[in-house]
């Protein structure tokens, strides 16, 4: 299942992060359901597409912030990111729409110097094509964050999306010397050298 899949990229992509970067920083994906966040992912971390959709667990189930009950589970979903990427369907109006409401929940919840960017996926679609890439650029441009369409299906601008994100993010790091390691804190400890007793046993 394709759930299962982006869980086990997860924790590989978390895994390499760890031991092999200089740099662990929090991503997320958010936008409309079906606009084809897992899709994007797979692609990146794993060179795969699969076509039929089902619903994972993770963005499509924190839509919740209006409801005071589950506030407290949005916030701890944004808190920590150092990246957001925004994703609508360029063959789906309303989900363009809406990004301006995902917008409103990173003002809300995340940090204020979180790096953003605006993707347009499924441009591959062009006979189904709603959302004009002026039309998208004007508004990231007034907003002022980057944008860029993609393409989970053939691979189209998806590496170059999440590489740009790393970058804005690095960037800000090292212009911030007192944060610039985004490691979590390490405890070290150091023990006390024990005396060496001659021979193999005492009485």
């Amino acid at each position: 299942m394709i759930g299962e899949s982006v869980l086990c990229l997860l924790r590989k992509l978390d895994f390499l992060l760890c031991f092999c970067s200089d740099y662990l920083f929090k991503l997320l994906l958010i936008g409309d359901s079906g606009v084809g966040k897992s899709c994007l992912l797979l692609r990146f971390a794993d060179d795969s597409y699969i076509e039929s959709y089902i619903s994972t667990i993770g963005v499509d189930f924190w839509d919740t912030a209006g409801q005071e009950r589950f506030r407290t589970i949005t916030s701890s979903y944004y808190r920590g990111a150092h990246g957001i990427i925004i994703v609508y369907d360029v063959t789906d109006q309303e989900s363009f729409n809406n990004v301006k409401q995902w917008l409103n929940e990173i003002d809300r919840y995340a940090s204020d110097n979180v790096n953003k960017l605006l993707v347009g996926n499924k441009c591959d679609l062009t006979a189904n094509k709603v959302v004009s890439y002026e039309t998208a650029k004007a508004f990231a441009d007034e907003i002022g964050i980057p944008f860029m369409e993609t393409s989970a299906k053939d691979s189209t601008n998806v590496e170059q999306a999440f590489m740009a994100m790393a970058a804005s993010i690095k960037d800000r790091m090292a212009s911030q010397p007192s944060m610039n390691n985004a490691r979590p804190p390490t405890v070290q400890i150091k023990g006390q050298p024990v005396a060496q007793k001659s021979g193999c046993c005492s009485t």
